[in-house]
């Protein structure tokens, strides 16, 4: 692999990531939509070019981010996932959901709280966070914000439920590659893990109980509601419904998407909820129309973005910046608990630079293995610490996939509702709780003496 060289000595391969970190915070703190975010990576990728030696290696290296099959999946993913998801929401059945909530009195915290323990079993039941956005973003947010709960705090819960089956469910390809890159048994990974992931858990559930912000019912519910109740579009479950099923039969998050769709398509035109005109077609004048097409044009951003962030992310690791930060902070490793708290660093800079935890976790894997057996911190330990730090750092990370794909779903419903990304993290009470365990488990060493 030909290694990246830049001008301005060993500065100079960091510049790209100075100025995508530069225009993040400047992104964040005007509020800036997932365009703000896209112009920081591509700024990135520009100066980049601009400072390196040999631009054929330059793009090489971009070549090589993008053609991470986990790119191409999480494109395909955000534009299928918002066909599925504009199926739902156009067919009325989140308005005939949020009708029957509101008249059973499941409003406000109570909604909230209930979303997040729904996100959580889904999530531990199909190993995937974002294909659980996917899912119930459609259904549960616009029914949740109809229902009185605020559209931050919405996304919060099921970001935090989604975080929580990442970090736990043993399908989870974080659970996986944190077990396998530490030559941990999966099965007492996940059981060791419980003493993490439940005192976390039910921290969220309490803090979304108490601390949830409402909005008054009435005047979300008339401003959003153009659909009027009706009962038979909630055959339109059905398209979750195998989404989920397809998912837990362990199928492509592609395929298990591009079934719902089918499936959507074929019951909207069955049971007269779309015409085929409303799903697609060509009204002449070079011009396409209906939900297909819109759903498709509206992921342009959110695709640009992951263009610019996976492009990054190649020249990142074809410079040798992952190298050297794990080469680095492996020198901090002096007794168990400073490497404890290395690798949590660690693993939570670069998950949040890379906005992948798997790949995070595996580009890791050799210098926690060795790190962790010359201090005598087992393999469960090991794995446990760095799940535990990506489902912390990558989650509250604004410009990761699990800020931008929610809030730019969010967006799809009402531009009034839309979550801006930098505002997630603050809602995310699952990640903040388990940072606060991290930081016990580093001090006081709990949950290390179970481990062993």
């Amino acid at each position: 692999m030909e290694k990246l060289e830049f001008r301005l000595g060993k500065l100079g391969k960091y510049i790209p990531l100075i100025v995508a970190a530069l225009i993040i915070v400047k992104a964040a703190i005007s509020q800036s939509n997932v365009n703000g975010y896209v112009v920081a990576f591509f700024a990135a990728v520009v100066v980049g070019a601009c400072v390196s030696k040999d631009d054929k290696a330059y793009g090489d290296a971009i070549i090589y981010g993008l053609s991470r099959p986990m790119f191409s999946v999480i494109v395909l993913a955000v534009i299928l996932a918002a066909i599925s998801g504009k199926l739902i929401s156009a067919s009325g059945m989140v308005q005939t959901i949020a009708s029957y909530v509101v008249n059973l009195g499941f409003t406000g915290r109570l909604f909230a709280a209930a979303s997040f323990l729904i996100t959580c079993l889904l999530a531990f039941a199909t190993g995937t966070s974002v294909g659980t956005y996917f899912v119930v973003i459609p259904i549960l947010f616009p029914v949740g914000v109809m229902a009185g709960v605020s559209p931050e705090y919405m996304i919060g819960a099921i970001v935090s439920g989604a975080a929580f089956g990442d970090n736990l469910g043993p399908i989870s390809d974080t659970t996986i590659a944190s077990s396998t890159t530490q030559h941990a048994d999966l099965g007492t990974v996940v059981k060791t893990r419980t003493r993490y992931s439940i005192p976390a858990a039910i921290s969220a559930l309490i803090l979304f109980l108490v601390f949830t912000k409402t909005i008054d019912v009435n005047s979300v519910s008339l401003e959003i509601n153009s659909t009027e109740v009706n009962p038979v579009s909630l055959i339109m479950l059905l398209v979750p419904a195998t989404i989920i099923v397809m998912c837990v039969m362990r199928k492509h998050l592609v395929v298990a998407l591009s079934l719902g769709i089918a499936v959507g398509i074929i019951l909207g035109l069955v049971f007269g909820i779309y015409s085929v005109s409303d799903l697609l077609s060509f009204p002449g004048g070079f011009s396409v129309e209906g939900i297909i097409i819109s759903s498709i044009t509206g992921t342009v951003g959110t695709v640009c973005m992951l263009i610019g962030v996976f492009s990054l992310i190649g020249v990142m690791e074809r410079s040798g910046i992952f190298s050297d930060i794990g080469s680095l902070l492996s020198r901090f490793a002096k007794s168990r608990r400073s490497t404890e708290a290395t690798i949590v660093i660690s693993m939570g800079l670069l998950s949040m630079l890379t906005g992948v935890i798997s790949v995070a976790i595996v580009a890791l894997g050799d210098i926690v293995n060795d790190i962790g057996k010359k201090n005598n911190i087992n393999e469960y330990r090991r794995a446990n610490l760095l799940d535990c730090a990506g489902c912390v750092f990558c989650f509250l990370s604004p410009f990761t996939v699990h800020c931008v794909i929610p809030a730019q779903q969010s967006a799809a419903f009402m531009e009034s509702i839309a979550v801006n990304p930098a505002s997630i993290p603050f809602v995310n009470f699952y990640s903040l709780s388990m940072l606060v365990i991290l930081v016990i488990a580093i001090v006081t060493g709990y949950g290390a003496k179970k481990e062993e």
